[in-house]
């Protein structure tokens, strides 16, 4: 996977719903040689018919999904590598979360957030079985890839999301923005109201432009000491 490709996760989601009443395996296909027990009848997804390039190698690969259908089609994809037998080939099937405090109305609360919404990721043996199995699967709408040939994650990439799945502290999510009137709820400047002039993710810091003694004063606060005025 290029990094162009690997760097549109974190910007991508699908804000498509999955009908109520259809369902995807009445849609899905095969590689080409393969048949379905549905139909005998499969037609390819993409332009490029021809065979999965299997390998021999456990990787991680990268399934497209319904936006806020994660958690049925790890489900769904979980039963199915049951139901058929498929623990020698597919191993773990895992939602990239992290861990948030979300402050919004004076109030805190932290929630679990998705990483790249309306993806999932999958350890597996990259073979035309497992292939077919997991995309034949409710709900994927396909892998990520170049035409009809997944392609797995680096190491470096895997890396890098189990990083952001593992970090001790939660981010912290803030309502406000630039230019902004905010309230600071805690410390010395506590009831004092100004505005923010600067926000530092990376540090979770802002700063808000206070009066003080009559002047406009730069008190630097953290992202839990200040809410919207």
């Amino acid at each position: 996977m290029d990094s162009q490709e690997f760097d549109a996760l974190e910007t991508s989601a699908f804000n498509e719903d999955l009908p109520a009443e259809e369902s995807v395996t009445d849609k899905v296909t095969a590689p080409k040689g393969k048949k379905s027990s549905r139909t005998s009848k499969v037609k390819n997804t993409t332009d490029d018919e021809g065979k999965i390039e299997s390998t021999e190698e456990r990787g991680w690969y990268v399934i497209h999904c319904y936006s806020g259908y994660e958690n049925k089609v790890r489900h769904n994809l979980e039963q199915r590598i049951e139901s058929m037998g498929m623990k020698e080939k597919i191993f773990d099937v895992v939602i990239p979360t992290q861990e948030e405090i979300e402050v919004k109305d004076g109030k805190r609360k932290t929630v679990e957030r998705h990483i790249f919404p309306g993806y999932v990721l999958i350890n597996m043996i990259l073979t035309e079985e497992s292939w077919y199995i997991v995309r034949n699967t409710p709900g994927v709408t396909g892998f990520v890839g170049m035409g009809n040939q997944p392609t797995a994650l680096r190491s470096e990439e895997v890396s890098s999301i189990i990083k952001r799945m593992e970090a001790d502290a939660p981010i912290v999510n803030v309502t406000y923005k630039i230019g902004e009137k905010v309230r600071i709820i805690d410390g010395p400047f506590n009831d004092f109201r100004g505005t923010v002039a600067e926000i530092d993710q990376n540090k979770s810091k802002v700063r808000v432009m206070v009066n003080f003694f009559g002047r406009e004063t730069p008190v630097e606060l953290d992202f839990l000491q200040v809410e919207k005025s």
